[in-house]
């Protein structure tokens, strides 16, 4: 099974979740940038509200795609032991690597929200959606920072995902929805058939949309 798009992988993620459908306590949160159109469709087949949560991979220098860490609002900051040894990487490079990918985080909070105040979290069931997880570090550091949030509940919710991150995450969150878990997972884009880059455009423009 493959995916179309985004579109379509939000689709059919928002029908594996339709016991939070029309519940006022639901807020779907789109990872940007690549979450937001999977998100914004989850969004609308569960009537729920729609925002935007910022969070920054840590790529290995030379190698951006291996994902060191992960920094979120919040001041929250996770990183990969593994991954780290295996690159030989001390702690003031990824302070650096970090200091620049916050200016990014600020960028993108700034840009897409325009001022407006994030959603309530508090006492809420938070729904984090991407387009699908590698090595999760973005999506952990989400989980940690919308846990400081105080929902009642966080659910990680993606198309597809390397099977030993969905059941490493299961771990770290009160639940995770994944459509699939490929033995062979290769990357999030061998999973779909138009996985083009989203733009910061078609990022805001998704958000001025009420999607409920």
């Amino acid at each position: 099974m493959r995916f179309r798009d985004r579109a379509h992988a939000g689709q059919l993620l928002a029908g594996e979740l339709q016991e939070y459908a029309g519940r006022g306590d639901v807020v779907v949160l789109g990872l940007p940038r690549g979450g937001v159109p999977v998100a914004f469709e989850v969004a609308r087949g569960l009537s729920a509200p729609l925002d935007v949560f910022p969070v920054r991979k840590l790529g290995v220098p030379g190698h951006e795609e291996l994902a060191v860490g992960a920094i979120g609002v919040g001041g929250v900051r996770v990183t990969n032991p593994l991954v780290v040894a295996e690159a030989r990487l001390d702690l003031s490079e990824i302070d650096a690597i970090a200091e620049l990918e916050l200016r990014e985080l600020e960028r993108q909070e700034q840009l897409f929200r325009g001022g407006r105040p994030p959603l309530e979290l508090q006492e809420r069931t938070a729904i984090l959606v991407d387009d699908g997880l590698a090595t999760g570090a973005t999506m952990r550091a989400a989980a940690v920072a919308a846990s400081a949030q105080g929902p009642r509940e966080v659910v990680v919710a993606v198309p597809v995902a390397a099977e030993s991150t969905a059941r490493e995450l299961r771990d770290e969150v009160d639940r995770v929805v994944c459509l699939l878990t490929p033995p062979r997972f290769v990357a999030v884009g061998a999973w779909y058939e138009d996985f083009g880059p989203v733009g910061d455009d078609e990022v805001r423009r998704l958000l001025a949309v009420t999607p409920a």
